[in-house]
C-alpha cells in the first residue's frame, strides 16, 4: 500500500521518473514542488537541492511513473463508508481513495429527500473549508428517469422544479460541481440552463433521452455524460442514443467506469477512440470499495456486494462499483488505451470538466503539487497532496 504525504511548506524534488502528463511522456524527468505548488520541471540531473529529494527509481524501481494526482469527479464512498452518511464517512472513504492516487475528489450523493440533500451539500461546503482534497459535491439525483434509476430509490425521484433546483444549489453556496439530470423530464432543459447559470456542470445521465434530446441538452449547456453507456439507451444503428451524441460534441466530457463490469474492455477502448481527450475515468465507487463483500446501504437502497460487484437487492441493477482510480488506469491500459491518454482521463480531463483545469490535473509550473508515483506495473507507491486548490 502507498503512503501519502502533504507538501504545503518546504521544497520537494522528485527525479529519475517517467513523467506522464498532458498526453506526453518525459523520460528521466524531474519535478520541483515548493510550498505545495509546482515551480519547475526538467530532465536529467539539472535539478537543485531541496528539503526533500525523492529518487523515483530507488523508491519505485526502474521505469517508475510519475503523474499528476488523480481526480475523481464521481464517487460515493469507500472503506465501508458511504458519503451520504456525513463528514466522518466522507473522510474515511477519501483516505482509502487517496492511498490509491486520488488526491482530489468530488463527493457524489445518491437520491434522497430534498431536505437530506440540502443538508448534505451544505455540510460538504463546510468540509471544503478544512479538507483541501474535497472539490465540492455532485448531485446524482433526484432529477432522474425512473426507468433508468439504477441504484436510486424510485419513490424519491422527481421532475426538476426550478425552486427545488435552486434550493439545492443555494444550499451548496457555490460548491455544487455537477448535477446529473434526465433532460427529457418536464422542465429538464430549463433546469440544465439553471444549473449552468449557477456555475455548476449539468450532466446528462440516468436518462431515456434519445440522440436528439441529448443534443438539445448539450445545446442548453450540459457538458458531462454521466457514466457513459450505463443507465441510458445504448447505441443502435438506427438510434445512436446519447453516447454518440456526446462523443460528437467537443464540449462534452464522457465519464467512464473502467472496471470491466460496467464497461467491457472493448467498450472502454471504444470510448477513448470516439472521444479523444474527453474521457474522465471515474470510480462511481460505493462503500464497499477497499472493503469486503457483503450487504451495504447506498442511500435508501439496499445493496449486496459479491465478488467485488455491487448490485441492488430488489432489481439486481449494478449499484456503483468497488473501483479505485489506480485500478481504472490499469484496466484502461489493458484495454489498449495508450498510457498518456489513460492518465489524462484521470487528471487533466476531469479537472477541466468541473472547472478547475487551470490549477489541477497537470504537473506544470503554477499548478497544485499533487503527484502520484507508481512502479512500472502501475501500482501506486507514493502520493503527494499539494496546496489548497482554488477555482
Amino acid at each position: 500500500m502507498s503512503n501519502t504525504s502533504s507538501t504545503p511548506t518546504g521544497s520537494l524534488v522528485i527525479h529519475s521518473a517517467r513523467i506522464v502528463d498532458g498526453g506526453e511522456v518525459a523520460d528521466d524527468a524531474w519535478v520541483r514542488i515548493e510550498n505545495g505548488t509546482v515551480v519547475a520541471r526538467g530532465r536529467g540531473d539539472d535539478w537543485t537541492p531541496a528539503d526533500e529529494i525523492v529518487d523515483a527509481t530507488a523508491v519505485a524501481g526502474p521505469d517508475a511513473v510519475l503523474t499528476p494526482g488523480f481526480i475523481d469527479i464521481h464517487g460515493h464512498g469507500g472503506a465501508g463508508a458511504a458519503y451520504d452518511d456525513g463528514v466522518d464517512a466522507i473522510r474515511i472513504g477519501r483516505a482509502l481513495h487517496r492511498e490509491h492516487g486520488t488526491t482530489r475528489a468530488v463527493v457524489s450523493l445518491v437520491t434522497g429527500t430534498l431536505d437530506e440533500l440540502a443538508t448534505s451539500v451544505a455540510a460538504i461546503a463546510d468540509l471544503m473549508e478544512t479538507d483541501a482534497d474535497i472539490l465540492g459535491s455532485h448531485l446524482e439525483g433526484p432529477f432522474l428517469d425512473p426507468g433508468h434509476k439504477g441504484a436510486h430509490e424510485p419513490t424519491l425521484l422527481r421532475a426538476p422544479v426550478a425552486a427545488d433546483v435552486a434550493r439545492l444549489l443555494d444550499a451548496g453556496r457555490g460548491t455544487v460541481r455537477q448535477v446529473t439530470i434526465a433532460p427529457e423530464l418536464p422542465g429538464g432543459l430549463d433546469a440544465v440552463r439553471q444549473i449552468v447559470a449557477a456555475g455548476a456542470a449539468a450532466a446528462v445521465g440516468h436518462t431515456d433521452a434519445d440522440a436528439a434530446m441529448a443534443v438539445a441538452a448539450f445545446e442548453a449547456g450540459a457538458t458531462i455524460l454521466t457514466h457513459a453507456f450505463n443507465a441510458m439507451p445504448g447505441i443502435h444503428h438506427r438510434a445512436p442514443g446519447p453516447v454518440l451524441a456526446a462523443a460528437a460534441d467537443h464540449r462534452v466530457v464522457l465519464e467512464g467506469i473502467a472496471d470491466n463490469v460496467h464497461l467491457d474492455p472493448h467498450v472502454i477502448k471504444l470510448l477513448f477512440d470516439a472521444a479523444p481527450g474527453r474521457v474522465a475515468l471515474i470510480t462511481d465507487a460505493m462503500a464497499a470499495a477497499g472493503s469486503a463483500d457483503g450487504h451495504y446501504d447506498l442511500g435508501a437502497v439496499s445493496v449486496t456486494v459479491e465478488n467485488g460487484i455491487a448490485r441492488t437487492d430488489d432489481t439486481g441493477s449494478i449499484a456503483g462499483s468497488t473501483l479505485t482510480q489506480d485500478v481504472a488506469l490499469l484496466r484502461a491500459v489493458e484495454a489498449g488505451v495508450a498510457l498518456p491518454e489513460a492518465v489524462r482521463a484521470l487528471t487533466e480531463t476531469p479537472a477541466r470538466a468541473i472547472g478547475v483545469g487551470d490549477s489541477l490535473g497537470r504537473l506544470r509550473s503554477g499548478y497544485v503539487g499533487d503527484a502520484v508515483l507508481m512502479d512500472a506495473r502501475l501500482h501506486v507507491v507514493r502520493v503527494w497532496l499539494g496546496e489548497r486548490a482554488t477555482a
